[in-house]
């Protein structure tokens, strides 16, 4: 079968497309014809090799993975799974790791994995939309509002709303009701989030997110008032310290990663004086996918897309996720 694969860390020339040995089938096991694969940010990092994360090589990116049963083990469950049937596979997979980073991705024609991590899929869900959920908006969703439990009329800040994190993040905020205030790099990319639900949007290649902040709420004060209520920051980095200044009494910081660095400078008079809750987000759980084939299925979200391209044009992709020239999900179609 034809599959993206790199057997060594480096640039993006040293993802091949190429003939692989299609994988067996185990007992407990569903053998998929793939559908829809997107990627993520991590995926560009993974290639380059992760310091302290140790990745077994060859490997196959992609952990967002939509495909059809075409063969099921012995012992899988014939009244849960059947073939022709369209599912979505849970990535992180406990103690076997996650698919596209300790565990072959999705990125080939066909994959295995078991029943366990299978979910199926509405018929009113599309491959591709359900492609771009597991990763970047099962996060989202559990940071949102299992994690952070964002409510009606609340000021959410949205850093790096442009990622696909950042897009599910801006319409589940609206969806609830908040003010959402989405920050990107460029007047394209903020011009696609006010499509998607942005109230107020902040250029930070040209504008001072704090600033703006200030400007349209006011300023933050020890005993309330002024401020965003939330702020959803996976950034990290220098915009650590920095955006706790837009940050209202008792407001919540909500974390799922650290593109720009995991060890930033902070200020803990903020986080004691203005009594901040910062709250950590680890991925997502089964829930949090459900949750989300039900809310596009309904129509209450819609999944935003960057592109859809053939499998074979794989380093494309990846190039545009390490330009950061992505606004929502790349889907790849073997």
């Amino acid at each position: 079968m034809k599959a993206a694969i790199f057997h060594e860390h480096g640039p993006i020339e040293n993802l091949r497309y190429e003939d692989i040995p299609e994988p067996d089938v185990g007992s407990d096991e569903c053998l998929l014809k793939v559908k829809a694969v997107a990627l993520n940010g991590f995926d560009p990092m993974i290639l380059r090799g992760i310091p302290g994360l140790k990745i077994p090589l060859p490997m196959v990116p992609g952990g967002d993975i939509v495909g059809e049963i075409f063969q099921v083990g012995v012992e899988v469950d014939n009244s849960c799974w059947k073939i022709g049937q369209r599912v979505q596979i849970m990535p992180n997979q406990g103690r076997s790791g996650m698919m596209g980073e300790t565990r072959w991705g999705g990125a080939s024609e066909y994959v295995t994995c078991s029943q366990e991590y299978l979910i199926p899929i509405p018929d009113e869900v599309s491959d591709i939309q359900a492609a771009c959920l597991p990763v970047a908006y099962g996060t989202a969703h559990r940071m949102m509002l299992t994690r952070g439990n964002i409510q009606k009329d609340e000021k959410i800040l949205i850093l790096s709303a442009a990622s696909g994190v950042g897009t599910c993040c801006v319409q589940l905020a609206k969806q609830a009701g908040c003010h959402v205030v989405a920050v990107a790099s460029s007047d394209e990319k903020l011009e696609k989030l006010k499509k998607i639900g942005a109230d107020h949007t902040i250029n930070s290649s040209t504008q001072d997110v704090v600033e703006e902040v200030i400007n349209r709420y006011g300023k933050p004060k020890i005993w309330g008032g002024g401020g965003v209520d939330v702020l959803v920051n996976y950034t990290g980095g220098d915009t650590w310290a920095q955006t706790f200044r837009a940050v209202t009494r008792q407001g919540r910081i909500l974390v799922c990663g650290a593109t720009a660095g995991y060890n930033p400078k902070t200020d803990l008079r903020y986080i004691w004086s203005f009594e901040f809750n910062i709250i950590g987000c680890n991925g997502w759980d089964r829930n949090d996918l459900e949750k989300l084939l039900e809310l596009v299925a309904d129509g209450s979200i819609e999944p935003v897309v960057h592109s859809v391209r053939p499998l074979a044009d794989i380093r494309q992709s990846m190039q545009e996720l390490s330009d950061r020239k992505v606004v929502g999900k790349v889907i790849l179609i073997p």
